[in-house]
């Protein structure tokens, strides 16, 4: 089928009310899009501003369309893992086996000191880890079936690609993603890196392997511009829909001139 498109919704904000999440992951599947990929936080860097649940948002979008995939972030290292491998589980029956977990490590402090939980890098990463692994048991026990498992890391560096390369697929991300095109040159050193890891390191299943990239395109122009990533290996491209782009307004806007067309 060729590259992937989704869209990408935050969950604060503009966008921290669950009915129109519930709302633009409709239109996506309306409009042709792939997937819908969620946030997922607690509070934000403005305390102003209100913050929605993923979970109760991506249920609903699930109960409500058939085709797209649901892509969940979680920040499992503030989570009961045994909660997030029941939830997801049900999640997965729900939509029909269209969801896809994002597990990270978390990028607001307070999220964690606020709630009596350990900040410190080092100690997320561990959780993280262990986490993951409790919560594919979990789900193997469970009999949840064979969920999808993304990971994310900060290129250059490589802890988080080297979790990357023992599961589903890989999404990292880059210094001022949201200013600039990441540089078709770093892409492709990702995913060679991330190939290399996956070559001597045992993986969880044995699929085809995602590599996950969040930009921003003009309809115009989208074919041109993700084309040489798809060419170098990307798999699915997210659409990011954040306020730092128009709002709840763009995002409907935007969503409804869909994905680009697939030749």
């Amino acid at each position: 089928m060729g590259l992937k498109y989704a869209v990408g919704l935050p969950t604060v904000g503009e966008f921290g009310d669950v009915r129109r999440i519930v709302e633009l992951g409709i239109a996506a599947e309306r409009h042709g899009w792939d997937g819908v990929h969620l946030w997922d936080h607690l509070l934000y860097h403005d305390p102003d501003w209100p913050v929605t649940n993923a979970v109760v948002a991506a249920s609903a979008i699930a109960a409500a369309t058939e085709r797209v995939r649901i892509v969940l972030t979680v920040v499992l290292p503030r989570r009961q893992v045994q909660d997030v491998a029941q939830e997801t589980a049900a999640l997965n029956v729900l939509s029909g086996g269209r969801l896809t977990v994002l597990p990270i490590i978390g990028s607001l402090d307070r999220e964690f000191t606020d709630f009596g939980l350990d900040a410190g890098l080092r100690a997320r990463g561990r959780a993280l880890d262990e986490r993951i692994d409790r919560l594919t048991a979990l789900w193997a026990e469970w009999g949840a079936g064979r969920i999808p498992i993304w990971c994310g890391g900060l290129w250059p560096h490589r802890p988080g690609l080297r979790r990357a390369a023992r599961f589903d697929g890989a999404m990292p991300i880059y210094e001022n993603q949201r200013e600039r095109n990441v540089p078709l040159d770093e892409f492709a050193a990702t995913v060679a890196f991330v190939r290399g890891e996956s070559a001597h390191r045992p993986r969880r299943v044995n699929r085809p392997y995602d590599f996950v990239l969040e930009g921003a395109t003009d309809p115009a122009t989208a074919p041109e511009q993700t084309a040489p990533y798809a060419a170098a290996g990307l798999t699915w491209w997210i659409e990011a829909l954040g306020y730092w782009r128009g709002g709840i307004a763009f995002a409907s806007e935007r969503i409804g001139q869909g994905p680009p067309a697939r030749t």
